[in-house]
């Protein structure tokens, strides 16, 4: 029996389908429709200029008709939606595929997560919205964390992994409101988020019988250690090791099996390849979705698999006439398959389309195209996800190795490949074969590669007295080479954190000012002692050690370290697997500083009614006050990527992340001449609670609301939330982040120095006797509101 066949698609997938295929005895002559620069590379094989899209349905029958083609295979599941099989099956030719009702199980994964409840298959908690304020008050109330779907067809890339509320909030936006999936966003699959590890099962079935090949584990993320965005897959290798035997039971008995008897008995038998996504949780598998095709790029490491005797294309005709069980499938013992996928520089955002491709002769790989195309004999890229080396070998280790081999004898220009396909493979076969720091999770080489990337940032801030060379956890400080008597010095020290800023800092990955806000949060409470800050030392603790993020951060130490005056001279970079999700960290710093033991500050003995409160302005929100503010984003449904409505040209997130300043160099001059009675930090605590610590207990400050500009951003905040004055003083700096204490006569000398040295000066009002215990009276509160 000779078979024509018409396989209906352009992508990788298409390729590897058509590659096995073509090895059938059976078949005579393959078409595709469209194909790419690689399908048609087989003498037996040939493209065809017609879509796949439900407008090309007439064409491609009359085709299929025109050319006696025996059996249709639909590769992406946009044609199966949209009822291809119907078209075909109108015509009489055999179509592998299911029919539209049954493809609705790719095509709503709200209809399919409710076909997985009706028949007690094992899957997330979930609930479908389609109004958004109901999605939005749903994931308020669970307390555990979500996945955000959108229901309809969205090419892989309608999932949403966000980790805190308004992270999924702002998801929901994105799917529900600004439509960033299309009409697929219509509804939404709101599901509880699972932990483990996730492998794919594609199931051969033709509505009765089925047949399970080996499981896949696909690479979603761009990045390295599955970091950065979702992509369609950038690399896959079968079988998974996590997947043994008793687990792949498991799965057939509580997943596959009813699955397969649960459409059926529903009225829509499914005919053709069943891909089931699968999460191994600590409770069992569970079924993330399911697809209704092959999967890209797990089909071009999964038929690899197949022996050579196997008969795909006798297969897929048993399955779509209802005999699946009449042919043999077997695939080969004791191999392992990696696929590589090669993608053009930029993507999933931008990138370019149209360099040529070249392959050296000898290479070794199975190549498959994806989005290529083929111009007079040359091949140029045309898509994201390029090409894919794909290899076997009878261990992964040498799976992948004679992958990557492939990879390297493939050229475009700015070609890009993840270098880590299968590195959850070789981390769960440590636990088998002894373990060690690394595989604990712990690098010490990459600890020793962030010292050396760090280390002219450190050496940037050299003073007196240090000489600013890392390589320990702390440092040394000469007084002496200073200019300080030892004998006359007092050293004075503070330690601090950042708080919750640093959530907002890796949300929107942005770690540089972070960094300064340590130093500043720890520099200022030492100068307001009169002290002139030394050294610094930090801490930085992340569950896995990202170069990048840390040496970013240092670099905002050093910043800081350089605005103080002070020398960064150790610290201590702490990887800890298990106690930080991932993105998340946390960080503190020490400073230490000296003062003379006759000008310590404040000078509470000499102030007395009558002395003058000068305020100096902040640059922001600084570093207190972000529980709040991080409630108020959450609880209003704001994003931190949203345009800040008090200033349009820049968002929320980058407003909020301007750093703390930095008043020491400004203020030590006028320290320096005992022109400063005392200062107040305005951190934690507000303009309420932070100016009576600089006090003796008989004096109050009244600060007049109206004696300086409260910038907008404090305004907004508090007109959102409808947040009391008195919580937004005892909160917030509302823009003075320093209090200077001083004599009226010499309010004139300080001021000029302080504005010479950059600032921008309020006289903000002054001291008076103490009443009632009140510490801080602020006068014109009603004003802060006022339009």
């Amino acid at each position: 029996m000779s078979l024509n066949l018409l396989v209906v698609g352009n992508g990788g997938r298409e390729h590897a389908l058509v590659w096995k295929l073509a090895q059938s005895p059976s078949v005579e002559h393959i078409y595709v429709a469209p194909g790419n620069g690689g399908t048609d590379s087989l003498p037996n094989v040939t493209n065809v200029a017609i879509g796949s899209s439900a407008a090309d349905f007439e064409k491609l029958a009359a085709f299929a008709q025109e050319k006696k083609i025996d059996l249709v295979v639909p590769g992406p599941e946009q044609p199966l939606v949209d009822g291809i099989s119907t078209v075909f099956k109108k015509i009489g030719i055999p179509v592998f595929g299911p029919s539209a009702k049954a493809a609705m199980m790719e095509g709503s994964k709200a209809l399919s997560k409710d076909f997985m409840a009706k028949h007690n298959i094992p899957t997330a908690a979930f609930k479908n919205f389609t109004d958004f304020e109901a999605a939005k008050a749903y994931v308020q109330s669970v307390s555990h964390n979500v996945v955000i779907k959108a229901s309809g067809i969205a090419a892989g890339k309608g999932v949403l992994i966000p980790t805190t509320k308004e992270e999924a909030i702002d998801a929901l936006k994105q799917v529900m409101i600004v439509k960033e999936f299309g009409s697929a966003g219509d509804e939404v699959v709101v599901e509880e988020f699972l932990e483990g590890d996730e492998i794919s099962i594609l199931t051969l079935s033709d509505g009765y019988s089925y047949y399970n090949l080996p499981a896949a584990q696909d690479h979603k993320r761009i990045g390295n250690g599955d970091t950065g965005l979702n992509t369609g897959g950038m690399g896959t290798y079968a079988p998974a090791p996590v997947a043994t035997p008793s687990l792949l039971q498991q799965i057939d008995d509580s997943i596959i099996k009813p699955s397969i008897d649960g459409m059926r008995r529903d009225g829509f038998p499914f005919v053709g390849v069943l891909f089931t996504g699968i999460i191994i949780t600590a409770t069992g598998p569970k079924v993330l979705e399911y697809n209704v095709r092959f999967g890209d790029p797990e089909t071009q490491s999964v038929l690899p698999l197949l022996t050579d005797d196997t008969d795909l294309a006798q297969v897929f005709l048993a399955a779509a006439e209802g005999r699946l069980d009449s042919v043999e499938i077997k695939t080969k013992p004791n191999t392992f398959a990696t696929t590589v996928v090669i993608a053009a520089g930029g993507y999933p955002e931008e990138y370019k389309k149209g360099d040529e491709i070249t392959i050296d002769s000898d290479i070794q790989a199975l190549v498959f195209h994806a989005g290529t195309k083929k111009e007079n004999g040359v091949v140029y890229t045309n898509g994201g996800r390029v090409i894919a080396a794909t290899a076997t070998a009878g261990s992964l280790e040498d799976a992948v190795k004679k992958a990557y081999e492939g990879v390297e004898k493939i050229h475009f220009n700015n070609k890009y490949n993840r270098t880590d396909i299968a590195h959850r493979a070789f981390r769960d076969a440590a636990k088998t074969e002894g373990l060690t720091y690394a595989t604990a999770g712990v690098s010490v080489d990459n600890g020793n590669l962030l010292v050396e990337n760090i280390k002219a940032m450190v050496k940037s801030t050299k003073r007196p007295g240090a000489d600013s060379d890392i390589g320990g956890f702390g440092g040394i400080f000469d007084l002496s080479a200073a200019g300080y008597k030892t004998d006359e010095t007092l050293l004075v020290a503070a330690t601090d954190g950042v708080g919750t800023k640093l959530r907002i800092a890796q949300i929107l990955n942005i770690h540089d000012t972070v960094g300064i806000d340590l130093v500043a949060m720890n520099v200022n409470d030492l100068v307001v002692q009169g002290a002139e800050p030394l050294l610094f030392v930090d801490y930085f603790a992340i569950g896995k050690l990202d170069i990048n993020i840390a040496a970013n951060f240092v670099k905002g130490v050093a910043d800081g370290c350089k605005l103080a005056g002070c020398a960064l001279v150790g610290g201590e970079t702490s990887e800890m697997p298990g106690m930080y999700e991932p993105g998340h960290y946390d960080t503190n710093g020490t400073a230490v500083g000296a003062v003379n033991r006759n000008k310590v500050l404040p000078l509470v003995d000499q102030m007395a009614v009558g002395d003058v409160l000068l305020g100096l302005k902040s640059d922001g929100v600084h570093s207190n006050g972000f529980s709040l503010v991080r409630k108020i984003i959450e609880t209003y449904g704001f994003s931190y990527t949203d345009v800040a409505p008090w200033k349009p040209e820049s968002t929320i997130g980058k407003e909020l992340l301007v750093p703390t300043r930095i008043y020491v160099k400004q203020l030590l001059r006028p320290i320096q001449k005992d022109l400063i009675l005392g200062l107040a930090h305005i951190t934690g605590g507000g303009l309420l609670e932070n100016i009576p610590r600089a006090l003796p207990k008989n004096l109050s400050a009244k600060v007049d609301l109206k004696s300086f500009e409260v910038p907008e951003i404090f305004k907004w905040f508090g007109e959102t939330a409808n947040v009391p004055v008195h919580d937004m003083l005892k909160t917030f700096n509302l823009g003075i982040g320093m209090v200077v204490i001083l004599k009226k006569e010499n309010v004139a000398e300080v001021t000029k120095l302080l504005e010479e040295a950059g600032e921008t000066v309020y006289e903000i009002g002054e001291l008076v006797a103490r009443g009632d215990d009140i510490g801080t009276i602020i006068e014109n509160s009603e004003s802060l509101y006022a339009n």
